[in-house]
């Protein structure tokens, strides 16, 4: 069993989100829905739903349990990406039905916070040679999604 499993409160559409998430990367599923049969804090018998599923082999829970906490920034996922296509795949997906947002983010459907990131953005970013480093990062700051790219044209001041 993972040591710490990332766990997610919806007000109602916990099993919908997981199903949709699962649609969009590999090795994903929906694993197992469980219904809450006892009175709880969140509602009468049956109201509550705990949903554990996969997300790229990563192991998640997520409730429907009741208005809350809204998602914001303070949390969000990282999907790494090698190749622009699959930060068009990833940015797409999660993107319908959500809004864009700057620097590789966005918010789904559902609220929750995502950062679509080239994997070599970071090492660009750190670059021993601090003006190509510089061209990164202001490059980066200008993007909405990413264009790997547009990043390595600005990395080699292009």
């Amino acid at each position: 069993m993972q040591k710490i499993i990332p766990h997610l409160w919806y007000v109602k559409e916990a099993e919908e989100a997981a199903r949709f998430y699962a649609s969009i990367f590999p090795d994903s599923s929906v694993d197992r829905v469980t219904t809450l049969a006892a009175e709880t804090p969140s509602g009468p018998p049956g109201s509550v739903a705990v949903v554990e599923f996969t997300l790229s082999g990563q192991a998640f829970m997520a409730i429907s349990a009741g208005p809350l906490d809204p998602f914001n920034h303070a949390v969000s996922f990282i999907v790494n990406c090698d190749t622009q296509a699959e930060v068009d795949h990833f940015w797409n997906a999660l993107l319908a039905g959500g809004h864009a947002e700057q620097c590789g983010w966005l918010k789904d459907r559902y609220g929750l916070c995502w950062q679509i990131v080239p994997t070599v953005l970071g090492e660009w970013m750190t670059d021993p040679d601090s003006a190509r480093a510089k061209r990164v990062t202001e490059a980066m700051l200008q993007m909405v999604k990413f264009d790997i790219e547009a990043l390595r044209r600005a990395r080699d001041g292009v």
